[in-house]
């Protein structure tokens, strides 16, 4: 199981916004996640001050991404996000340790 994590920035006075949006996920984009062969058991999003940091332990990271490059359901969350999240804010981390 691979473990992937991510840290984006909200744009200033957004924060509100990207919280409500995240409230009502559009069951279409939930389900292009879950239906995928990436096979996500954990994806969490994690926000303060403006900073969010996202979680996943999935089986397969590279059908997650032909998800987020292809999903039609991606296409419009990222339509929703566009303005609420910094322009090329979102950054990949590396692990670079594992207690358990």
């Amino acid at each position: 199981m691979a473990r992937i994590a991510f840290h984006l920035e909200i744009v200033d006075g957004q924060r509100d916004a990207y919280r409500e949006h995240h409230e009502h996920v559009p069951d279409a984009l939930r389900d292009a996640y879950l239906d995928s062969d990436a096979d996500i058991e954990t994806y969490s999003v994690f926000e303060r001050d403006g900073h969010v940091f996202g979680y996943l332990e999935l089986d397969d990271p590279d059908a997650l991404k032909r998800v987020m490059e292809e999903s039609e359901a991606q296409a419009e969350w990222d339509e929703v996000m566009d303005g609420i999240i910094a322009e090329d804010s979102t950054v990949w981390l590396d692990e670079v340790y594992r207690m358990v």
